[in-house]
């Protein structure tokens, strides 16, 4: 009798399309993202249903527990089903630099297994480690073996991803969406997990996005800045551009917004403190992929009808560095302005160069596999690949970034995992772009 009712009610609940499992309270989908400051952690995952939103943590030496309590939100999905889950967020305040913690999410029986992140070095003068990669999806996601095994060696202080996740998160009723934040946990349970949106995010108004990840940004976490050792990061949302329907009013509330923002982090206090500001977005402004229109339609760069254009505020406020994806590849360029190319100097162009330096890195891996190039690369396209890889990014001090990007599959006369691509950025003085 207790078997039929079971195969009873879990037809019902499937056709309800609930999410049948004896351990639906169970925290899942867990990951780490960076507060109002670098020493605040936010906690985030999901269950399906509403349980008691908690973080149990600990000094890794330590033996006492401190408890936290956070809160929930029900997500339901856009789909036919309205598929519903509850999305817990606690935030661990004013942790101590430079040292591990483990954590518990949830209460037993229903909590997650002892988890731990080490928080970054207090001030500027560390070397900040990142790995950096945009359009990663639950199927064929090559990269991803690569990853988990640098996390695993602690290579890294946080990651960065530029935009498109699950290929979608909103497909499968949000099922593919869970599977993906699954797949992310291993990495994004152990450093935080900085992202910004992109094209495949824009279903139902980007509630994936917004509702999943947990940004310090007010705009439903289209776009934010953070500081952390001698660098101030700018997420921007390049899909503003693209999807109208959702209103003009976020294109100009992004760039005022931006303008302010690069304009605080360009001041002479903060840039003596923290002198590199590095952007990120999903759509490039510059690439030379024959795939589709988007390397010839770049609005986040001329902006409409000339208005609301974002390059001419990299100039303006002298951005070092702008990270991209979205074409699946990677493409270096050499330093550029308005199609222009202003090298440090012939020998040397990326010692005081004149310019911001751009960088698409979208070939983590997913279903639509990688993007081929126009036949001829224009003059400011330093080194492009379309092999699957990532990239690894180290700011040693205020003055010398090394960038990497690693081929995991298919590069030329180089072992999966290798180093294709290598630079440094050196900057003496970081300051607006004067004369172009």
């Amino acid at each position: 009798m207790r078997l039929y009712l079971l195969v009873f009610l879990f037809g019902v609940s499937w056709a309800r399309g609930v999410d049948w499992s004896p351990n639906y309270e169970q925290p899942e989908q867990i990951h780490l993202s960076f507060g109002e400051k670098t020493n605040d952690i936010v906690v985030t995952w999901s269950t399906f249903n509403d349980t008691t939103s908690v973080v149990r943590y600990k000094n890794y030496g330590e033996s006492e527990w401190q408890l936290v309590m956070g809160s929930s939100k029900v997500f339901i999905d856009g789909g036919q089903m309205k598929r519903p889950q509850w999305i817990h967020r606690v935030t661990l305040k004013d942790l101590a630099y430079d040292t591990r913690y483990n954590y518990i999410v949830g209460l037993s029986p229903a909590q997650s297994a002892p988890l731990s992140f080490k928080t970054p070095p207090a001030g500027e003068d560390w070397v900040v480690r990142i790995a950096i990669y945009g359009d990663m999806g639950v199927n064929n996601s090559m990269s991803l073996p690569f990853l988990l095994k640098d996390v695993e060696q602690e290579k890294y202080d946080l990651i960065l991803h530029v935009g498109d996740f699950a290929y979608d998160m909103n497909e499968q009723e949000g099922r593919v969406g869970d599977e993906f934040m699954r797949m992310l946990q291993p990495l994004a349970a152990s450093l935080p997990y900085m992202t910004c949106p992109g094209n495949h995010e824009s279903a139902y108004n980007f509630s994936h996005y917004s509702n999943r990840f947990s940004m310090p940004g007010a705009e439903s976490n289209l776009y934010y800045s953070f500081d952390v050792g001698p660098i101030h990061f700018i997420s921007i949302s390049t899909e503003v551009y693209y999807f109208t329907e959702y209103g003009l009013k976020l294109v100009v509330n992004q760039y005022e917004w931006l303008k302010q923002d690069l304009a605080k982090a360009a001041s002479k206090v903060n840039r003596a403190k923290r002198p590199w500001i590095i952007l990120f977005g999903h759509r490039p402004m510059y690439c030379s992929n024959s795939d589709d229109m988007d390397c010839s339609l770049e609005y986040t760069r001329t902006g409409y009808l000339g208005l609301f254009g974002l390059e001419s505020l990299l100039q303006e406020f002298g951005v070092d560095l702008v990270i991209w994806a979205h074409e699946h590849s990677y493409e270096r360029t050499w330093p550029l302005y308005d199609n222009q190319v202003y090298n440090g100097s012939y020998q040397h162009p990326y010692t005081n160069p004149r310019a911001p330096v751009h960088l698409v890195t979208g070939s983590a891996g997913c279903r639509e596999g990688t993007d081929r190039f126009i036949k001829h690369p224009k003059p400011w396209s330093a080194f492009r690949s379309s092999d699957y890889g990532y990239t690894r990014f180290a700011a040693h001090n205020t003055t010398h970034i090394y960038i990497e990007q690693v081929a995991v599959e298919h590069a030329p006369g180089a072992a999966e995992g290798d180093v294709i691509d290598s630079f440094w950025l050196v900057k003496e003085l970081h300051a607006p772009y004067i004369g172009i």
